[in-house]
């Protein structure tokens, strides 16, 4: 028979005999699977290999034929349930075998509701609301018929001149790891106690990525290179791939570079030894956009052929975005190159990924009828304005705050200038979904809503984002639908001189500075990090007026902020916060929330440092902090270190910690140690801090990190409160992978450091066995 079940689930036959057939069917997902792929032919089998996009190389009339004739087993970018009731109906309604298809779509940091960009994110080190933020994108995400999201992304960096750095998590490899694990969960929903159940319909399947390295291209370039050895690969860049497929990741999204020569998308080792073998996924590899094709620009295939059987021998399930599966797998397996055992791995995960969405059980899951008014598409009563609110608040780092400057008061005058002050589209950040511009708050209009007629709020545009013509028309083509950067006609000085008046005539500055967002995106990679120069003048014209300067930066990666740092009198780091976030801005500077967060990202002085992350490893002539720097590892042309250190973040409150207490100072190997420290709230104001555990291995067989974060507690202490944050460390908090990559303790001294950043701790040291 053919796969009428498809169509059972959706209602559309009535035979009881035939119900119950499906229904025992439908309980046995292997045996299911394994019936329905009986049935299909080899066009239909390569036709599931297809992830395609409605574009103007794919109108919807074509899709729809496309799909009606078995050809294809995805789409994305459909985000609505009226555009994608169609597609399904063509699936299940007229192809042959009735297979449903999935929809993805990219919900990185938000769907509707916008939340602020990863990176901000993983600066709240707040796990309850990064869950927050994935459980409401996956709500709304499947309410528009959304099945699948390419997300959590993962990659650690250690350049901040990488355009992606603003969709990561950070530096850190366990900071990252609990944030993948976090973000998989809430995305999926709850899967029964086996963790094995289908996705609910209020749930997305996630597709973590890039599988793998892509943070580490060379250059910060994107789309670039990377060469890593094996054990720098293993510790501290694959090990939130693994959380995330760890925690019951349904997909990966494999990346675009290569690794060691090989590329990603035609790497066995990467896809089968190491992903399928060693860490026993079973899930669905997706390529990146257009990957395949590029084996041949990467050199690997001399032409689509070649490229097509890489791919598909390597593990690549399924094609996003290329016809290459399509014109080349028929003859690759008609003439024996391909084995037939490769389409059926590959087709066997598609349909097992779609199981696991909940397809079979139902086509039109997250569709229903797909009778949605599409006025009501983007109503403002499907945003979550509260969400993202208190997400945002919580993802701001104070980097500055000289003489109490903040929080501000709402009387008075206060002059907001900048060229991020009003700034819609901005406030999303890259990735933004299907979020709506209009919908977002401005920093101008949370002001306004937090003052509401107590104090007077003059503004001034005082910059455009730059005067550089270059960079203006490339991120006005990376946003081609609408021009994203308007600028101002009138000359530089002009604009200054209008800020300085205003300025003047206030009684705090706030100056809305940073990068556009298309700054901070996907092949949008800088060689400087500094603020544009028209920026920086306008700063220092401000400066010059005597008034207190308030900045508060928009941005996707580290900025080095060296004038800025030493003339501003408070430095508010709030990334691009979101759909509420010119609210949470404001609620922040006006001191109705105590900032908490902590950054996890380094900020290097100059974009000369990089790369400058913690975590580094030990050199046999270390540069000393305040001894001289001859024949050590050192730049001598400016100070050494960090401008701000990975875990730095100020509060209006004070924090003290007491000296580290250790439960003993010899760790057995089937033992565990307990270091406890007393953190107190020494100021006026409660407060949170994260308490932050790194431990160093003090000699092993290779080198080893200066340190490494092993744990973090995220405390709130009243004003004078106190409270005993305790650690537990085990063999597995000091295991790393050695020469031979076995996954090793050494015995040996540790040093064990808590502090609230990673750069001013207390230290005690215990021996392992």
């Amino acid at each position: 028979m053919l796969c009428t079940f498809a169509l059972a689930a959706g209602g559309l036959f009535s035979a009881p005999a035939q119900a119950d057939i499906n229904r025992a069917l439908l309980n046995d997902k292997p045996a299911f699977i394994a019936d329905v792929m009986r049935q299909m032919t080899l066009d239909e089998k390569i036709g599931q290999l297809r992830l395609i996009s409605i574009g103007a190389d794919m109108p919807k009339p074509q899709l729809i034929k496309e799909i009606a004739a078995g050809r294809i087993g995805g789409s994305f970018n459909t985000v609505t349930p009226a555009e994608n009731r169609p597609l399904q109906d063509a699936a299940v309604r007229q192809s042959r075998m009735k297979i449903p298809l999935f929809f993805a779509y990219d919900v990185v940091h938000g769907h509707r509701t916008v939340f602020p960009i990863s990176l901000a994110q993983a600066s709240s080190w707040d796990m309850d609301a990064i869950a927050l933020s994935a459980r409401t994108s996956a709500v709304e995400a499947a309410a528009d018929g959304i099945d699948m999201t390419f997300a959590p992304m993962v990659d650690i960096t250690h350049d901040p001149r990488w355009g992606r750095t603003s969709e990561g998590f950070g530096e850190d490899p366990y900071l990252v790891s609990q944030i993948a694990r976090v973000s998989v969960e809430a995305l999926q929903g709850d899967r029964g106690p086996d963790g094995k159940a289908p996705i609910g319909a209020n749930g997305v399947m996630a597709a973590v990525k890039h599988f793998a390295l892509y943070g580490a291209v060379e250059g910060g370039r994107d789309y670039n290179v990377v060469n890593m050895n094996p054990m720098r690969m293993y510790d501290d860049y694959l090990p939130p791939y693994r959380a995330a497929i760890d925690a019951g990741a349904g997909a990966v999204m494999v990346a675009l570079n290569s690794i060691n020569g090989v590329p990603a998308s035609s790497n066995t080792w990467l896809l089968q030894d190491l992903l399928r073998k060693d860490w026993g996924f079973k899930g669905l590899t997706v390529s990146d956009h257009g990957a395949i094709f590029e084996l041949i620009k990467h050199g690997v295939a001399s032409n689509e052929s070649e490229a097509a059987e890489l791919a598909i021998k390597a593990g690549i399930d399924m094609s996003m975005a290329d016809q290459i599966y399509l014109k080349e797998l028929p003859e690759l397996v008609s003439s024996g190159k391909v084995p037939m055992a490769a389409i059926d791995n590959a087709v066997r995960e598609i349909l097992g990924a779609k199981y696991d969405m909940g397809l079979f059980h139902d086509p039109y899951l997250r569709i229903g009828d797909g009778s949605h008014d599409p006025a009501d598409i983007n109503a403002e009563n499907r945003l979550h304005r509260d969400a993202a609110r208190d997400v945002a608040r919580k993802s701001m780092v104070l980097l500055e705050n000289r003489a109490q400057t903040l929080p501000l008061k709402k009387t008075g005058t206060i002059a907001l200038v900048g060229p991020l002050a009003d700034a819609h589209i901005d406030m999303m950040g890259s990735w933004s979904a299907a979020g709506v511009a209009r919908q977002s708050i401005t920093l101008k209009q949370g002001l306004q809503d937090a003052l509401a007629g107590k104090g007077k709020l003059l503004t001034a545009r005082g910059a455009n984002i730059t005067e550089d013509k270059r960079i203006v028309d490339y991120l006005n083509f990376l946003n081609w639908d609408t021009p994203e950067v308007v600028q101002d006609k009138r000359k530089p000085e002009a604009m200054i001189a209008e800020a300085v008046k205003i300025a003047k005539r206030s009684d705090v500055i706030v100056a809305a500075v940073g990068e556009a967002r298309g700054m901070s995106h996907e092949s949008s990679s800088r060689t400087s990090l500094d603020l544009p120069a028209n920026q920086l003048a306008l700063l220092k014209a401000l400066k010059k007026t005597g008034k207190p300067l308030v900045l508060v930066l928009m941005n996707g990666r580290p900025l080095a902020l060296n004038w800025e740092r030493e003339n501003a009198d408070a430095i508010l780091e709030t990334w691009y916060s979101g759909t509420e976030g010119g609210h949470a801005i404001a609620d922040v500077l006006f001191g109705d929330v105590n900032p908490s967060g902590k950054l996890p990202i380094t900020f290097p002085r100059s974009v000369g440092q990089i790369p400058a992350y913690y975590n580094h490893q030990r050199v046999g002539r270390p540069f000393t902090e305040g001894k001289p720097g001859n024949y050590t590892s050192q730049y001598f042309e400016e100070p050494n270190g960090p401008l701000y250190p990975f875990g730095y973040g100020l509060s209006y409150t004070t924090f003290a910690l007491s000296d580290v207490a250790l439960s003993k100072n010899t760790l057995p190997r089937d033992g565990e140690i307990e270091a406890s420290i007393t953190v107190k709230n020494t100021g006026k104001r409660d407060g949170a801090t994260v308490v932050q555990l790194y431990i160093q291995d003090v000699a092993a067989s290779v080198v080893r990190p200066v340190k490494e974060l092993k744990d973090f507690r995220k405390v709130m202490l009243k004003a004078g409160e106190e409270q005993v944050v305790r650690f537990t460390i085990d063999e597995s908090k000091l295991k790393f992978h050695n020469a031979q990559l076995q996954y090793v303790a050494e015995s040996g001294d540790f040093n064990v450091e808590i502090g609230l950043d990673s750069k001013t701790v207390k230290t005690q040291k215990f021996t392992l066995q």
